[in-house]
């Protein structure tokens, strides 16, 4: 039998009804004839409220039992989900990652995928089970405990399980219909995406958009997992969703796919930074010792031997770059006279594969800014992104903007 993964969201499994819901969207691939491995999150809010009893019982808590704690809520899931299918007289069991077992590094809390063996299910399916309800976000240590992938870790569970498995397909139910070209909620004339590249959903989920974790879609395509996300709350037919595929697999042609945004970014500079070979080192080694994100980064042209030095990052990372810098200036590493944060900024991007055979993407993106007195303050670029951090203030105009000004309303 053809194998289909389907993974469900905590939205998705809420309460009781919806897991019937999902249950019955189960079952009629069921009919269609696949056998299903299903991945499902904890219900809505569980998660949290598992990591709030862990925080509020331990602040420097072990790590292996916070993964023992927070995987809980997958496990009830998993079973409710076999359960309802089990009443609709579906042949189906569940599966903790340990059964499987799906093998993991022992990195707790942010475990990543080693192995997943096929053995196991595949000899249950070939005893007449038709769903196997795999707890998703978990797995097994090589010393034999429990870890989690980190959050949004059961989009990876899924698009891996399609790997091993040879899935013809892996659908991931959220509580949005689809891929968009931003978000519907900044910008009314956002338009659902029938297929997206692998490349550009990558870029959009790193950029911000939260439909899929960033590491799922690296999983995905590397492994040429064909991926299609759905709403678990509309009715589907073969055309629903967004599919996530190989570039040669999209039909539109614009130039600018999407537009993402984040707005938990904050601009650090380095002010009069000693120049000298070697500096970006003694700046950039320290900030990925401290374990600081580093995206954008603008160097000045130096004057008299000394340059600025700026840099973007999280802004819940502030704190620690500058700790990081100030500790680098102690052991005199670097020498600057004033390190300057402003938290009060965003990141706005256009994502698209298109920007290969399109000049000019750039400026127009620059001109539909200017056109709005908006001012750019950094700016970064790949083959297949321009991204520019502005004031936050700005933010959901700047996307606005350039929804516009690529008339991503239209299809290609």
């Amino acid at each position: 039998m053809p194998i289909l993964v389907m993974k469900f969201g905590g939205t998705s499994v809420a309460t009781l009804d919806r897991i019937r819901r999902a249950a019955k969207r189960v079952g009629r691939e069921v009919a269609n004839g696949y056998d299903v491995i299903v991945i499902v999150s904890a219900m809505s809010g569980e998660t949290n409220k598992l990591v709030g009893y862990v925080e509020e019982t331990s602040h420097l808590y072990d790590a292996r039992e916070y993964d023992a704690v927070v995987s809980s809520g997958e496990n009830v899931t998993a079973g409710l989900m076999a359960l309802t299918l089990q009443e609709m007289d579906v042949p189906a069991r569940s599966w903790q990652g340990w059964q499987v077992p799906l093998v993991t590094t022992s990195a707790h809390a942010s475990a990543r995928i080693e192995e997943i063996p096929t053995t196991n299910i595949n000899a249950k399916f070939g005893e007449g089970m038709k769903v196997a309800v795999v707890a998703g976000f978990q797995g097994i240590s090589p010393e034999g405990r429990i870890t989690t992938l980190g959050r949004g870790g059961s989009d990876t569970t899924a698009v891996a399980f399609a790997a091993a498995f040879g899935a013809e397909r892996c659908d991931i139910y959220t509580d949005v219909d689809g891929v968009y070209t931003t978000d519907p909620r900044i910008c009314d004339k956002a338009r659902k995406l029938d297929r997206i590249a692998f490349e550009e959903m990558l870029e959009l989920a790193s950029l911000g958009a939260k439909v899929l974790q960033t590491r799922s879609v690296e999983l995905a395509m590397k492994y040429k997992v064909r991926l299609r996300v759905l709403s678990s709350f509309e009715e589907q037919t073969d055309e629903a969703g967004t599919l996530v595929c190989d570039e040669e697999d999209v039909m539109e042609a614009n130039a600018v796919a999407g537009v993402a945004y984040s707005k938990d970014e904050a601009k650090v500079t380095l002010v009069s930074v000693a120049d000298r070979p070697g500096v970006s080192a003694a700046i950039f080694g320290p900030l990925a010792e401290a374990g600081v994100n580093v995206d954008m980064i603008v160097q000045n042209i130096s004057e008299e031997g000394r340059t600025d030095m700026t840099f973007s990052c999280p802004t819940n990372q502030v704190a620690r770059a500058a700790q990081a810098m100030n500790d680098a200036k102690d052991r005199g590493e670097i020498n600057f006279h004033d390190l300057i944060s402003d938290t009060n900024v965003a990141k706005v991007s256009i994502v698209g594969i298109g920007m290969r055979s399109h000049a000019g993407v750039a400026a127009r993106m620059f001109q539909a800014l200017r056109d709005e007195n908006i001012n750019i303050k950094v700016i970064t670029t790949s083959e297949i992104k321009v991204s520019v951090l502005i004031d936050r203030k700005y933010m959901e105009l700047a996307v606005q903007a350039l929804h516009d000004a690529f008339e991503l309303d239209k299809a290609g």
